[in-house]
């Protein structure tokens, strides 16, 4: 049996009638796969005027909802239509002593190439995880990212004295960018390469025209808590539970960094999967301890 699945989608029209064609060729499509059932993460923030339309389109054609994504559903995305100085005054003051920092103690960056590079930039993902506990891939896997997306995808590395300390992995398609993977050593850690490497990183996606830049995933605890106590939508006993939940979660220590370039706070839409082989379905479901 396989799992059929649509990251980030699909991408829907506003004709009803287009995206209800467009979703039934899915459909049948994973069926042909055997797929046990196939899942859709639309690209679409929970409080866009769109989402309960294409709720209720989805409902009606069979899918469920299911509030684990496999995609970060909470992130921070920023605005790169100002320009770089108007970018740089909105981080924080401590970040941007940090690029400074970074710049003063001979960190430069340049750009990898994903043969030979992927293999440090999984390294430096390997360093930060004996650190912080996260998922990340393959050194095979990023090349063939790489190989995929073409100059849309980046590798940079961070360097101090002609040796690696950090790398990042960035893409930008049109519009939108995402910082997709980052890490760094101890070295890297304590001479600020990753402030170094957002920054450029951010230089490059605005070059390339690049209006919506997403930091890609923070706890989704910590999103709800934000943008709840933004919004006053929850009572301080609720809050205080969704807060408690973020704090609990690995990810969340990623989000004083991220949050300090100066995003908004967003989530998207929840997961939804339409269900063909129910007895498979609930195994993957409590293999991943989504049951």
């Amino acid at each position: 049996l396989a799992v059929a699945y649509v990251p980030r989608g699909p991408v829907l029209a506003n004709d009803a009638a287009v995206n209800e064609s467009l979703i039934t060729a899915i459909v049948a499509l994973a069926r042909s796969q055997r797929a046990a059932f196939v899942r859709f993460e639309p690209d679409v923030l929970e409080n866009e005027p769109t989402a309960g339309s294409i709720n209720a389109s989805l409902r009606r054609l069979g899918f469920k909802t299911s509030e684990r994504t496999l995609q970060p559903r909470s992130t921070i995305r920023l605005d790169l239509s100002p320009p770089e100085e108007a970018l740089m005054a909105a981080f924080s003051k401590g970040h941007r002593a940090d690029i400074r920092r970074a710049e003063r103690d001979g960190v430069v960056i340049r750009i990898g190439a994903p043969e030979q590079d992927a293999e440090i930039l999984h390294q430096m993902l390997v360093a930060t995880n004996t650190r912080k506990s996260f998922g990340f891939h393959s050194a095979g896997y990023y090349r063939r990212l790489l190989d995929d997306f073409g100059d849309a995808a980046r590798i940079q590395i961070a360097e101090l004295d002609g040796e690696p300390i950090g790398a990042s992995l960035i893409l930008a398609f049109g519009r939108n960018g995402t910082y997709l993977a980052a890490g760094s050593t101890a070295a890297g850690l304590e001479h600020r390469a990753a402030h170094l490497l957002q920054w450029h990183a951010i230089r490059w996606a605005k070059e390339r025209g690049v209006v919506g830049w997403d930091l890609w995933g923070i706890a989704d605890a910590r999103g709800r808590f934000e943008i709840a106590s933004a919004a006053g939508s929850m009572n301080d006993a609720e809050l205080a539970k969704v807060e408690s939940a973020a704090k609990a979660d690995p990810l969340d220590g990623v989000y004083r960094f991220k949050k300090g370039w100066g995003g908004t706070v967003v989530r998207t839409m929840p997961a939804f999967d339409r269900v063909f082989i129910r007895p498979a379905y609930w195994f993957w479901q409590w293999r991943r301890g989504e049951a």
